[in-house]
């Protein structure tokens, strides 16, 4: 009976890991807005889903660093669902308090942008496997706004 079960498990784990699974990609990240007390970026996910229905997206995890320190981190709790044999695209706002801002003065005065290192992680609930997991990482560098910007 251990025999059979064995081989049961290992016929199930097979399956499951081919399986096909979501792909998606960091395509941009940009100045969204500029408030009183932050600046707003935008991060713009690709995630192309290879079912014939649509998946519920659990929620979208972000850690935003630069120059070796954490300046935006959070979660985007139930962002909608991805499109049925579709590519969706996903913006995730990353809020950079302006205080932040000031402590990069050193990587800023530079070349006037911000280097970057974005890591998402992706939850997507799939049938039969349950919650998975998209890692994804992105480095880049975002230019701030001038005065010509804002007039």
């Amino acid at each position: 009976m251990d025999e059979f079960m064995d081989k049961a498990k290992n016929f199930v784990a097979e399956k499951i890991a081919n399986v096909k699974k979501p792909e998606a990609s960091v395509t941009d990240v940009d100045l969204g807005s500029v408030h009183r007390d932050r600046v707003e970026y935008n991060a713009k996910i690709s995630v192309n889903n290879p079912y014939g229905h649509p998946l519920p997206i659990c929620e979208v995890s972000y850690t935003l660093k630069s120059d070796g320190r954490v300046i935006a981190s959070g979660k985007m709790p139930d962002p909608g669902s991805l499109k049925a044999s579709d590519t969706t695209l996903l913006n995730v706002p990353l809020e950079v308090p302006h205080s932040i801002l000031v402590s990069l003065v050193k990587d800023i005065s530079r070349d006037w942008d911000i280097d970057y290192m974005l890591e998402v992680g992706l939850t997507i609930d799939l049938p039969i496997i349950g919650d998975f997991t998209i890692p994804l990482s992105s480095k880049g560098e975002v230019k701030l706004p001038t005065l010509s910007d804002f007039f």
